[in-house]
């Protein structure tokens, strides 16, 4: 018979679902907390008959049930037929013998004595939204922060935030981009620095200690269930998480009944406009914090791109823009539409001056290259769109290689231009829209900046 509770078990596990073959603790540890009543082992894929006897599976961690994703094998751990979820494969292999645990044993008291560093001022429009915020967690109630790429969103939320530490609640920040991740990690452990505060994505290893704040990329809330009193999805309409509906429904799972789940975007769908004012509210920023205008993009012509790539040779025009901002010491960002392609730049880029690197999602240098790029050890980098948002680096200069590319929609393009002009000390700079033929959501980004700089420009 038990006698004590391991509270390091319980402070890991408590919110949490986690595959049991794979948690930090001694089998003997967990079997006892089993027999105890403190852990509940839930089958990792459910299967049922419906439709005519036909087999249906449930996956208990991301709540896939999309049939095609699911595989059938005979597997050796359960000496039969088995079938496992491919949907979260990447978190671990979870089939029908997989067990997934779960506390249920005493409740995860947090503290409520917190301290707040940040010591910058809010405008008076960050902090009409903030307040507004705040209104909302007391109604429980969804909000959606809609304010430009610039307008200070993430210092929005510190006060809101301060006031659910001080409740005792737990948060979790989350966002589709393990780039917004790692921006928001020092920031967040600067503004509360007392706060326990675990930063969750792929590669990264999870705290033992309880986190009462959490930031983690939505594939990680398929790890959660009814762990947090408030949710905020920052960078709302970023793919994957508005293409994918298992993250959407992870991190419903993953907030408690009633928890108010928040959304942070300069870019919102008009989906999320509309569910926002039907079951929430919205708060509008169309103003940068320092008051100044959003970059309007120009379009460069650079007819036959590919064509001068392939032969190992740049467009002059990318020559010119590449070699001004070296003269000018200006950090730069050139996103391309397709991984291949850019590899193929990089090393042409490269005659210009050997510094130059690329990042893309599945790079192993990706941290590192950014890391550099901020410290001023690289001049600029080659990159996909996952930079797109999320990343802010003074004075940094952007343009966009085949911005006719169906990938740069309207929201991307807005985005990208947002990385310009963030900081106080250079509140403006260049964004280029190099193109083979103008698309419509390169006319329809600029109409946006423009419209949205005329609405700032009146407050």
């Amino acid at each position: 018979m038990m006698k004590d509770t391991d509270f390091t078990l319980r402070d890991f596990l408590a919110g949490r679902i986690w595959h049991r073959e794979h948690i930090p603790f001694d089998t003997e540890i967990i079997d006892a907390h089993i027999k105890a009543g403190h852990i509940k082992v839930i089958s990792g894929v459910t299967k049922t008959s419906k439709y005519f006897q036909q087999t249906h599976y449930f996956c208990r961690r991301c709540e896939n049930e999309e049939q095609a994703r699911f595989t059938t094998f005979q597997c050796a751990k359960c000496d039969g037929p088995c079938a496992y979820c491919r949907q979260c494969l990447k978190m671990g292999r979870v089939s029908v013998c997989t067990e997934l645990i779960a506390w249920i044993g005493e409740d995860l008291v947090f503290a409520n004595d917190h301290q707040i560093a940040w010591q910058g001022n809010l405008t008076p429009l960050q902090k009409k939204a903030s307040a507004e915020l705040i209104e909302s967690n007391h109604q429980k109630k969804s909000h959606l922060i809609y304010a430009v790429c610039g307008a200070g969103k993430t210092e929005i939320l510190f006060e809101p935030i301060y006031e659910l530490l001080k409740d005792g609640k737990r948060i979790c920040l989350a966002a589709p981009r393990v780039d917004v991740i790692l921006e928001l990690e020092p920031r967040l452990k600067a503004a509360f620095p007392e706060t326990p505060i675990d930063a969750l994505y792929g590669g990264a290893k999870p705290s033992l200690a309880p986190a009462q704040l959490i930031l983690a990329t939505t594939h990680q809330l398929y790890r959660f269930q009814e762990a947090f009193d408030v949710i905020f999805v920052d960078e709302a309409d970023a793919f994957p998480y508005t293409a994918d509906g298992t993250l959407k429904r992870a991190v419903k799972k993953a907030a408690k009944k009633d928890a108010p789940i928040h959304f942070v975007t300069a870019t919102p769908s008009k989906q999320l406009i509309v569910e926002a004012n039907k079951q929430g509210a919205i708060s509008s920023i169309p103003r940068r914090f320092h008051g100044h205008p959003l970059p309007v993009p120009r379009y460069e012509s650079l007819w036959n791109y590919k064509q001068k790539f392939e032969k190992g040779k740049l467009p002059p025009k990318l020559v010119n823009w590449v070699r001004e901002r070296l003269d000018h010491q200006q950090p730069f960002l050139i996103f391309f539409h397709h991984i291949e392609l850019m590899e193929k730049a990089l090393p042409i880029f490269q005659t210009i001056d050997e510094r130059i690197q690329s990042v893309h999602a599945a790079h192993e240098n990706r941290k590192a290259h950014v890391l550099a790029l901020r410290n001023n050890e690289v001049p600029g980098l080659l990159t996909t769109t996952i930079l797109e948002r999320g990343i802010t680096i003074p004075n940094v200069q952007v343009a966009v290689v085949g911005a006719e590319q169906q990938i740069f929609t309207k929201g991307a393009l807005v985005q990208i231009g947002g990385r310009v002009g963030r900081a106080v000390t250079y509140p403006d700079g260049d964004f280029v829209l190099f193109h083979h033929g103008i698309s419509n959501a390169m006319d329809d980004a600029r109409k946006e900046i423009v419209n949205l700089n005329k609405k700032g420009g009146k407050l």
